[in-house]
């Protein structure tokens, strides 16, 4: 009677509970197809994401997971209908969620529950997932790291928006720009040292589209190990797509000779044979990055850093060349071709010699050619010489 008495003079309260017991009826209804008469399993029905967001649009929403951590369990909406799978339905990631209320989560931690889901990406994203299996993220993976990068590391499946023009197939000018700090969620040690770089701070800071970005040197999906002797060997080529570029350096009065300078003298031309044939092997010969830097390349002509300043550019030698003087770096004309203005000694010896060689050539081949002619007509004529 007690009991009774309670509820009459609270019946709000009794009929919120009566109508939160029907809407979970409803929903498990909605989401489950009531079996067939002989009992066989049914496909569960496509839900509509509104149905999702329900509970998960709720702010705060969240799951306690066995090693302390909380998974959050909220969707912003907003952010969803603008991402790039807003016309996907939940359930086409979420397969193992067939009913309501939902089959226990069997994970241990938040780096669990990524490492379930991710597989997923493929059944839309095969080509890619596919590149990834190649990648150094994926093989610390497979090695044990499960900190490695995966697909969900990079591209959140809820907020993730367009990152290609859906006309051209061209990376949007924005998530070209977005890059660095993508990269930065596992490498920000060396985002830090790109930011401040000529190339950093000219993207980051200026959103200047012109200078390289993450995946320019190291691919997107198909990220190789840039520690290995064949990645070194190959760098120069990948410095060269930007600065052999006559449309890009013309902007900035880079001259375009870089690789062609490079290659023409000792260090480049034993890389290039390494490239060739030895690319596994090792060498010693310095390429782009050792005397420019990685991630932190500043402008040649910087006072502390750059390689136009004497002292700077000893300091570069002597890590290969311990005991060079001071002399030595005159001994190197950089990436310039010698003319008038550029190493003019240089210039007007090789000048010397284009037409010196050619004249002191040429001018024997004519006494050649004249005397055979000569001995011919003579033949004919029937002179004889003594």
């Amino acid at each position: 009677m007690s009991k009774f008495v309670k509820i009459r003079h609270k019946p709000h309260l009794a009929m919120i509970g009566l109508i939160a017991s029907l809407m979970l009826v409803g929903l498990a209804a909605f989401l489950v197809r009531p079996a067939a008469a002989s009992g066989a399993p049914v496909e569960p029905l496509q839900v509509d994401n509104t149905t999702c967001l329900y509970c998960h649009g709720k702010v705060g929403l969240s799951h306690p997971m066995p090693n302390g951590e909380s998974l959050s369990l909220t969707i912003d909406p907003g952010h969803f209908n603008e991402s790039a799978h807003s016309s996907k339905a939940c359930t086409d990631c979420h397969t193992d969620i067939t009913a309501f209320p939902h089959p226990e989560l069997k994970a241990e931690s938040l780096r669990e529950v990524s490492l379930q889901y991710y597989t997923t990406c493929r059944q839309c994203h095969q080509e890619q997932y596919d590149k990834t299996l190649d990648s150094v993220h994926q093989k610390a993976l497979a090695g044990g790291n499960t900190n490695a990068a995966i697909c969900t590391d990079c591209h959140n499946p809820h907020t993730q928006t367009p990152l290609t023009d859906a006309a051209t197939g061209e990376l949007l000018p924005e998530a070209r720009v977005h890059i660095p700090q993508t990269c930065a969620r596992c490498h920000n040690a060396i985002y830090e040292q790109y930011k401040a770089s000529i190339h950093g701070s000219a993207l980051i800071g200026e959103g200047n589209l012109d200078v390289p970005t993450c995946i320019d040197c190291h691919g997107v999906h198909n990220i190789q190990n840039p520690t290995t002797a064949s990645f070194r060997v190959y760098s120069p080529l990948l410095c060269s797509k930007c600065h052999t570029d006559k449309a890009i350096m013309e902007k900035y009065g880079i001259p375009t000779q870089v690789l062609n300078t490079y290659v023409a003298d000792f260090h480049g031309t034993t890389v290039t044979l390494f490239e060739k044939n030895s690319p596994d092997q090792v060498t010693n010969k310095p390429v782009c990055f050792d005397c420019h830097g990685v991630h932190s390349i500043q402008r040649v002509d910087d006072p502390k850093y750059g390689l136009t300043m004497k002292e700077n550019l000893l300091a570069a030698c002597r890590r290969c060349h311990p005991d060079a003087d001071a002399n030595f770096p005159s001994a190197w004309m950089s990436h310039y071709i010698p003319s008038a203005t550029k190493y003019p000694i240089v210039y007007y010896v090789n000048l010397f010699y284009w037409i010196f060689i050619p004249t002191v050539i040429g001018g024997m081949i004519i006494y050649v050619l004249s005397d055979i002619a000569r001995r011919l007509i003579e033949r004919r004529k029937g002179v004889r010489h003594a």
